[in-house]
């Protein structure tokens, strides 16, 4: 498998609220990035308790049992609920973390499958055959403007209120999660991404530095370099998977 990931707080930002975690091996394919929210550091806290959490979940679960759909799924949702209540909880008991919360994007691959859990305004792309698609649907008030017909696509990505989210993990009691499941073939790409991506660089040119780096890493540090060349005005983390099997998961 050929990884990459990084993370910056970007050029305007004091602290770096988003958190990402991807596998080392590959017997647990998981990889996660969250965008933390709230007031001095809160929004640190969230994003990195909500990985924190998710990790510990898939970590402690039968690995025997997580080649099978259903099984990772509902792993997916009890990591998720677990983590929206250890934040929600954290933010009742600590004044200074009081409405945190973070947006979370975590995929696992099972063979020629990817299995996304999703929550916020963070992205799950695939790149296959020359295409970039978008796995995921943004849970913000631009994105709900865009369907309902209100504002056009182009108009959202200038729009004052793009970084109003109507979803996150640990900011109510209940939530509510998407699970999205995409194929994969041996040579696809996978990229998760906060915000601070796709708010500052266009898909076309996500695509083109992409394509342009054979390595993952080296495209990971290219968009992240990309986006604090045009401004950089939030934090900005990338994970970055080009598949080099066909049918079964190894790096």
């Amino acid at each position: 498998m050929n990884i990459g990931a990084s993370t910056d707080r970007g050029r305007i930002r004091e602290n770096n609220q988003d958190y990402y975690y991807f596998s080392k091996s590959s017997k647990l394919p998981l990889f996660i990035v969250a965008d933390g929210m709230g007031g001095h550091k809160a929004g640190e806290v969230a994003s990195k308790m909500a990985v924190d959490v998710i990790v510990k979940v898939f970590t402690e679960a039968d690995i025997n049992k997580l080649d099978r759909e259903d099984v990772i799924i509902d792993t997916i949702r009890r990591a998720i609920v677990e983590a929206n209540n250890v934040i929600f909880q954290k933010s009742i008991e600590d004044l200074e973390c009081n409405g945190m919360g973070t947006t979370i994007t975590i995929a696992y691959l099972l063979n020629n499958k990817l299995i996304i859990g999703h929550i916020g305004d963070s992205r799950a792309y695939s790149i296959k055959d020359n295409e970039l698609k978008q796995e995921t649907e943004d849970h913000s008030l631009v994105a709900q403007l865009v369907k309902n017909g209100s504002i056009t696509a182009k108009e959202a990505q200038f729009h004052p209120q793009k970084n109003i989210i109507t979803r996150a993990v640990g900011t109510s009691k209940s939530i509510d999660i998407d699970i999205v499941i995409a194929e994969v073939k041996k040579d696809d790409i996978i990229l998760l991404c906060t915000d601070g991506l796709t708010n500052m660089v266009d898909e076309s040119e996500i695509k083109n530095i992409i394509f342009t780096n054979e390595n993952m890493q080296s495209a990971c540090d290219n968009l992240v370099k990309k986006a604090n060349e045009l401004g950089g005005i939030d934090n900005i983390t990338v994970i970055a998977v080009k598949i080099v099997w066909n049918g079964v998961v190894r790096w």
